[in-house]
């Protein structure tokens, strides 16, 4: 369908879902009735469930589902990091066992990259990968995985040789996260959430046929998911939300929601939440206040400049160019857009952000914001990560120096014991 027009999407889409939409249907059913036709995920290969669509023409099928009130396939989480990743990097066999789960939702994902001693060196992995006759044995701890407690699946980055430079002795691996020697230990946050966890990995084993990629060629693999997970970042995404309407398929989205959203529940906090800073200066007076209403301008037009900028990522990925650098601007400027709103809602609440709970602004989610909005600035590669990115890729200047990119791993010194 790569000569498709709009008009005939559109009116394709449209008639599928008119003969084929019920809301009394399980989800389940829905999703691979779905996954058959293609339309769940237009822009994916008709091979892997999809109609081979341009990413442009993809957002019109979903203005369909939209008009319809269709439910679309499983997007909570990290599935679709998964997907993406597999579709690029996956084989044959990984492609018939996971995407068709990830698309109906009978599958859930983590991502195991981060670990306790490496920071945000994602390349300085310790985490140990060891081919013991025909099984690879894991060892190692992961941390900051959000969702690892109720994973089906986790994106694993191990060691797998520690006599080359560090970018070149990683591998990429799916890990059933429900095999004994995983366990996954919920950290509670200053926020009272407990989205992320550590993962203590002892002797866990992997078939060799679901390494992903070739030995060695782990990096490469890892820097496809979190290209991805950058542009997912872009603040474009809507946040997941049952619809209320009444029927089977409702109910069960709603359910999921319920059960796979729970660990992101705080991340409009953590972004700042722009939206209520109007409000909030109008029901509170400080919209008169000209200091407070020159910080909510600078917010504002951030805020805007941001959205900007995620649209130029988003109009490159429906042109179909590859994954580049504007996930690591939006990334950026995302966090300052968080910071600049948790400023702006502590000029306009005063003393009165401090306070949590019922006694709190708007039941203490001005507090929440104060807390969660560092977050940004950390997750999903700090803004110093994202700096050299932009600096090194986009500016094309000189790399900084390292030393420890060119000897081999188990030379360089480590935070943990190699």
């Amino acid at each position: 369908m790569s000569d498709a027009t709009e008009a005939t999407v559109r009116a394709e889409a449209r008639a599928w879902l008119e003969a084929n939409w019920n809301p009394d249907l399980g989800l389940i059913e829905w999703r691979n009735m779905l996954a058959e036709s293609g339309w769940g995920v237009p822009a994916w290969p008709e091979e892997w469930h999809g109609r081979g669509l341009p990413e442009a023409l993809a957002a019109v099928v979903e203005e369909e589902f939209q008009e319809i009130g269709a439910v679309g396939v499983a997007k909570a989480g990290i599935r679709l990091l998964a997907a993406a990743t597999l579709l690029e990097h996956g084989s044959q066999l990984h492609k018939e066992k996971f995407l068709r789960r990830i698309l109906t939702g009978e599958d859930t994902w983590c991502q195991l990259f981060s670990e306790p001693g490496s920071g945000s060196d994602l390349a300085g992995a310790t985490t140990r990968a060891e081919l013991k006759g025909n099984k690879w044995l894991i060892n190692g701890q992961k941390v900051w995985t959000t969702s690892a407690h109720h994973a089906d699946y986790g994106l694993l980055l191990a060691r797998t040789d520690w006599d080359v430079p560090k970018h070149k002795g990683l591998s990429y691996f799916v890990l059933d996260m429900h095999q004994p020697g995983v366990e996954a230990n919920p950290l509670r946050q200053m926020n009272g959430h407990a989205s992320f966890n550590q993962v203590f990995i002892t002797d866990a084993e992997i078939a060799p046929e679901f390494q992903v990629g070739e030995l060695g060629e782990g990096w490469a693999v890892a820097t496809t998911t979190l290209m991805h997970e950058r542009r997912r970042a872009d603040g474009l995404r809507t946040w997941a939300r049952g619809s209320d309407r009444p029927g089977r398929a409702y109910d069960e989205e709603r359910a999921e929601i319920a059960t796979v959203m729970e660990p992101y529940k705080w991340y409009p906090q953590r972004a700042g939440r722009v939206d209520l800073v109007l409000p909030r200066a109008e029901a509170t007076g400080k919209i008169d206040d000209p200091a407070a209403r020159q910080e909510i301008a600078k917010l504002l037009t951030l805020s805007k400049a941001a959205e900007w900028t995620a649209r130029r990522a988003r109009a490159a990925q429906e042109q179909g160019r590859p994954q580049g650098p504007e996930g690591s601007l939006g990334k950026l400027i995302a966090s300052h857009v968080a910071r600049a709103a948790a400023h702006v809602h502590t000029l306009i609440a005063g003393a009165d952000a401090m306070l949590s709970g019922e006694d709190g602004p708007l039941d203490g989610t001005i507090a929440e914001i104060l807390i969660s909005a560092p977050a940004t600035s950390i997750a999903g590669g700090t803004d110093e990560i994202q700096r050299n990115i932009i600096a090194e890729r986009v500016l094309r200047m000189p790399k900084e120096p390292r030393f420890d990119t060119d000897r081999p791993f188990r030379e360089v010194p480590k935070n943990t014991v190699s």
